[in-house]
């Protein structure tokens, strides 16, 4: 006569399959039981109200503000470059013409400004004294047309 097959080991693993699968019934059933079905639309309805919080309770029709829809403003703002009127001074602080690039310190309020070798009118070298317009550019301003005082 031949041994069972069954282990022990595999006995365990059969009943803990099975007290899983009733488990999941069981949840089953209770979300059954809880489940709030023929809901109305107006139990189902989220109200905002003034500052900004979820409510049940619909808004009062007389704290209602009316608004002129002519009044309102849509549009995108212009992307790019936006130049600067004003001519400013200003120093070559560090440039680099092997890679095309530069900054210019301002002398007035000795900000640092970019400039890129196509915004350059005159050629330019470190410790120049330079007159720039600046532009608003992907990373912050921009000095363009960057010509050398004379």
């Amino acid at each position: 006569m031949s041994k069972s097959q069954e282990t022990f080991n595999k006995k365990e693993r059969e009943k803990k399959r099975l007290k899983k699968k009733q488990d999941k019934l069981k949840r089953k059933e209770e979300r059954k039981e809880n489940a709030t079905k023929g809901a109305t639309l107006d139990d189902m309805i989220a109200y905002v109200d003034e500052n900004g919080n979820l409510t049940d309770t619909p808004p009062d029709p007389a704290a209602k503000t009316k608004i002129d829809a002519s009044t309102i403003e849509i549009s995108i703002p212009k992307g790019g470059k936006e130049v600067m009127p004003s001519v400013r001074n200003g120093k070559v602080d560090f440039y680099n013409d092997a890679k095309g690039f530069g900054f210019i310190r301002e002398s007035g309020t000795q900000e640092k400004y970019f400039f890129h070798v196509n915004g350059l009118i005159d050629e330019v070298r470190e410790n120049d004294k330079v007159t720039f317009e600046l532009e608003q550019g992907l990373k912050g301003l921009n000095a363009v047309q960057v010509t050398k005082m004379k």
